[in-house]
C-alpha cells in the first residue's frame, strides 16, 4: 500500500481516535503521522493487516509526545488561527457520547477509542497499548459499562437522544 491509499484509507479513524483521545490539535497530529508514515513506508515489511495497527502505534506515539511537550510548554493563545478540518467526510460526532467519553479514565477512553473508532481487534489494541489481551478485555468491559451507566442516568449532565 502507498501513503496516499493509507492515508485515505486510515486518516479518518486515526483523526477519530485522536480527537476521541482529547488531542489539543488532532488535525495537526493527524499531519505528523501520516508524514512519520510516508517517510518510513519505504521500510515497512509487513502485511496490510499490520499496517494499521502500525499507524496506530505511531498515532498513539505521537499523542504522547505532544502531551509531553505540552506540559513543557507554556500555551499559546491560537484564536486567530482559523480552524480548518483536514477531513471534511467525518460523521459529526455525538456531543453526549463525547462528554461521556471524557469522564472514563484516560486508559478506558484509549482502550475504547481504539476498539471501536480506531476499528482494532483485541490482540491490535493490545500490542498497540503495550498491554495484555485479558488487560485490554477487562478494561473494555468496565470502560463500557461505564458508559452504560453514564448515558443511561438521567440526572447525569450528559444528555444523551438514545
Amino acid at each position: 500500500m502507498d501513503a496516499a491509499t493509507a492515508y485515505r484509507t486510515l486518516a479518518p479513524a486515526v483523526l477519530g481516535y485522536l480527537r476521541g483521545q482529547g488531542a489539543a490539535e488532532p488535525d495537526d497530529l493527524l499531519s505528523e503521522v501520516f508524514l512519520q508514515v510516508a517517510r518510513s513506508l519505504p521500510r515497512y515489511r509487513g502485511t496490510d493487516e499490520d499496517l494499521r495497527r502500525w499507524v496506530f502505534t505511531i498515532a498513539r506515539n505521537r499523542l504522547i509526545d505532544d502531551r509531553r511537550r505540552r506540559r513543557a510548554r507554556p500555551a499559546i493563545d491560537g484564536s486567530a488561527v482559523p480552524d480548518s478540518p483536514v477531513i471534511d467526510d467525518l460523521e459529526p460526532v455525538d456531543p453526549a457520547l463525547l462528554a461521556a467519553l471524557a469522564r472514563l479514565t484516560p486508559e478506558q477512553r484509549e482502550i475504547v477509542v481504539l476498539r471501536f473508532v480506531a476499528d482494532l481487534s483485541l490482540d491490535d489494541v493490545a500490542k498497540v497499548t503495550k498491554r495484555s489481551i485479558g488487560a485490554v478485555k477487562t478494561m473494555q468491559h468496565r470502560a463500557l459499562a461505564q458508559l452504560a451507566r453514564i448515558l443511561a442516568d438521567p440526572g447525569c449532565a450528559v444528555e444523551h437522544d438514545g
